[in-house]
């Protein structure tokens, strides 16, 4: 074991004949927040259940620090913060109720116990007022905040969040993601989610998975480099755009534009160039712009490429690779048939 909080490799799951998950290998240390995407059915799920010891693998290794999940899966546990995606809370118990009786399912001291409530519910933001009211009358956010209080009260090295912002608002998501922000550089958090701008700004790296297996994995500038070909800037201008074409000649033979929408009142347009080339040329177009006598520039910036333009890439480059190879598996089948 290299130290990593979680590790698995060659992790596979079998239902009959349907591979849920396929040779899946990954590795997140502590204190790194990662973020684990994938569509509807991909093996997300499959593979959190696996780690968090609520199904068994069909084959493969899983380590939660250093302790295999398959063999030592008591020890496990307790190593673990889960908060799943419909989070199961009663209704009938006030939050401070709740959280001490889990703190004493989860073998707290008792003379830890105070202490720590008070920690976990100071840093979930759960006051005084919060803390004495009946779970079932608190709106989702809070809820989740409850959740998440659940999940670090045993002090877990590992935390794993199913879909922890989905639903909230957007000041909701924004004390979700701070709470998130304070578990960094203290243990491992994986989060599952499909809120992919939620993502990037949460998480240090990125896992994407599709058809069981791993698509993409790294930083999100890293996954732009590898799945994004076409780097966009966008421009809001007057006049002169006979004279575009020469720029495209001057500064990338390979760039596009098109423009977006028609002039406003005052005659500007808003128009995007496209191009391969990764280097960033917002200086050298700017330059351009400012030198033509007949053109005004009112705004200009290069566009990043989302997370979910890295997610659809990643994902749409995996069906291509699997297309082959099934169409090849169906024509050897009819040919046996014929």
């Amino acid at each position: 074991m290299d130290g990593s909080s979680i590790e698995v490799r060659n992790l596979t799951k079998r239902y009959h004949h349907v591979t849920a998950v396929d040779d899946v290998s990954f590795k997140v240390a502590h204190g790194e927040v990662v973020g684990f995407l994938g569509p509807n059915g991909a093996g997300k799920s499959t593979t959190i259940r696996i780690l968090c010891g609520l199904i068994p693998a069909t084959s493969g290794i899983a380590r939660i620090g250093g302790l295999s999940v398959a063999t030592r899966i008591e020890e496990v546990k307790r190593l673990i913060g889960y908060m799943p995606e419909n989070n199961p809370l009663p209704e009938d118990m006030r939050v401070l109720e709740y959280l001490r009786y889990r703190a004493r399912l989860k073998e707290i001291p008792t003379k830890r116990l105070k202490t720590r409530l008070e920690e976990v519910l100071d840093l979930c933001d759960l006051n005084q007022k919060i803390r004495n009211k009946v779970i079932g009358t608190l709106s989702k956010g809070y809820r989740q905040r409850i959740g998440i209080a659940d999940a670090i009260l045993a002090e877990p090295k590992v935390i794993i969040m199913d879909e922890p912002t989905i639903g909230l608002d957007p000041h909701q998501i924004i004390a979700i993601r701070d709470l998130i922000e304070s578990f960094r550089g203290k243990m491992a958090v994986i989060i599952s989610s499909h809120m992919l701008a939620e993502v990037e700004l949460s998480c240090d790296r990125v896992i994407i998975i599709n058809q069981g297996r791993i698509v993409a994995s790294g930083t999100a500038e890293s996954l732009r480099k590898e799945f994004i070909n076409k780097y966009t800037y966008k421009a809001t201008l007057k006049g002169g755009l006979e004279n575009l074409g020469q720029l495209l000649r001057d500064i990338d033979p390979n760039m596009t534009w098109s423009p977006m929408g028609k002039p406003d009142k005052n005659g500007f347009i808003n128009i995007t160039l496209s191009t391969p080339q990764r280097e960033d040329l917002s200086e050298q177009i700017m330059a351009w712009f400012q030198r033509q006598p007949d053109m005004s520039l009112r705004s200009f910036n290069r566009v990043e490429s989302s997370l979910e333009d890295i997610f659809l890439s990643a994902t749409r480059r995996s069906w291509k690779e699997v297309l082959p190879s099934t169409k090849s598996r169906d024509n050897n089948t009819n040919q046996e048939s014929s």
